[in-house]
């Protein structure tokens, strides 16, 4: 009998570093476009994000890639995994 571990597969995001203000926290604004229901206008909506940054890696303006994690705080569900640019 062979057992496979099956890895959860975990959401990732891509967004902007807005603040890196806090000891190993970042926070992270990703953009979306979603259409208005009644105008049908494509419109930029934006989410933040607290994610763990092991070391602060990343300054502000940088753009990262982060994936969802177990809870790290009460606010942090988010990690670090690579800065993109």
């Amino acid at each position: 009998m062979e057992t496979e571990k099956n890895k959860k597969h975990r959401k990732t995001v891509i967004g902007v570093v807005s603040s890196n203000k806090m000891t190993n926290t970042i926070t992270v604004k990703a953009e979306r476009r979603v259409k208005h229901p009644k105008y049908g206008k494509f419109v930029k909506r934006a989410t933040a994000y607290k994610a763990h940054d092991e070391g602060n890696k990343a300054g502000q303006g940088d753009k990262v890639e982060i994936v969802e994690s177990r809870p790290i705080s009460k606010d942090k569900r988010w990690r670090l995994v690579r800065i993109v640019k």
